[in-house]
Formats: structure tokens, sequence, C-alpha cells
């Protein structure tokens, strides 16, 4: 199963576009996580200590862990995040907080040095940039730094598309560009 985590709020989105054409090429059946509607929340004091409760006594079955059981469950997962101010928008970072869940999606060895319990083996970011992306770490590096050091994902990729909205710019060569590079990153 795949998890597609959809992070566009656009209609006509470009990320979402391109997302469509890997998961199309991915072919398997898939479970979507629409940020936009499913409305998580941040973390506030009361949610942190319901959250700590119920993982110290291993109660996992309150739907708060839903997400993240779909997340270690899942054999393949798709993030579709366009890149905005520099990052991903906020919803995507109330949907990291709530499948960080020790135990669930990682855990930590005697000596401290967290390892993952995820299933998925490939994890695909994709992004698009109205302009260009100087430093992949303020949004992709942050996932992919997630899934190598907790997640135990290892084969992360990123699937992008910039300076879309540079004056002058072919769009629409631009994401064919884009999704010739996902062909070459799933084959």
């Amino acid at each position: 199963m795949i998890l597609f985590i959809n992070a566009c709020v656009r209609e006509e989105s470009r990320t979402k576009r391109l997302a469509h054409f890997l998961l199309n090429k991915l072919d398997d059946e898939i479970k979507e996580i629409n940020l936009e509607t499913e409305n998580i929340l941040p973390l506030t004091r009361q949610t942190l200590e319901i959250r700590t409760k119920l993982t110290e006594s291993k109660k996992f079955d309150n739907k708060i862990f839903n997400y993240a059981k779909d997340f270690a469950s899942a054999d393949i997962i798709v993030i579709a995040a366009p890149f905005w101010d520099l990052s991903f928008p906020a919803s995507l970072k109330s949907y990291i907080e709530a499948i960080n869940v020790v135990d669930i999606t990682f855990d930590y060895s005697l000596e401290g040095i967290p390892y993952g319990l995820c299933n998925a083996k490939k994890l695909y970011y994709v992004t698009t940039s109205g302009g260009k992306i100087y430093n992949d770490e303020y949004g992709f590096g942050y996932i992919k730094s997630l899934c190598n050091n907790f997640y135990g994902i290892n084969d992360v990729f990123c699937i992008k598309a910039e300076n879309l909205d540079i004056a002058g710019s072919d769009v629409e060569n631009i994401l064919k560009e884009a999704e010739r590079n996902c062909i070459k990153t799933i084959v």
C-alpha cells in the first residue's frame, strides 16, 4: 500500500500534478491523507500530556495514533508538499508531530540511539517552487533526515520542479522534465 500525504491546498496544484504522475507510475493501492481536510492541529501541552500517558502505558488503540500506524505500515510513502516560505506547509509539520511516536514509527536502543520501525523502504518527496530552491535542507532535507535517522527508511528521493513562476519560464517543459526525472527515480 502506498501512503500519499497530500499537503497541497490549491485545486490546480503543480505539486499535486507531479505527485499524481508518480503515483500512476508506482501502480499500487493508494491511501491518501489530505492534510487540508484532516485538520491536524499542532501538539499542545494538553495533547502532548495525553499522548505521553498513552504511549507510556502502551495504549496505542486511541485514534490519535492512527496516522503513525498508517505511516509505519505503508510499503511506499509519497509526500506532496509545495515549497512555501523556504520550507513546506505548516500542516505537514503538524502531521510529522502526529507520526513521531515511540514504539510505532521508531524506538531507541539501550544506548539512546534511535532506530526505525517503519515498513517502507522508499519515500518520495514531491515539491514544486515558483522560484529556485536554494537549499534542500529546509524542506526535503528535514524529511530525509527523519527517514534516515528515525524511521528506518533509507531510500528517500526528492522530485522537484523549480522556477515555475519566473518570467519567461516554460512551465510545461519544466514539469515534463520533472516527470522524466521521476521515471528515472523509480526505475
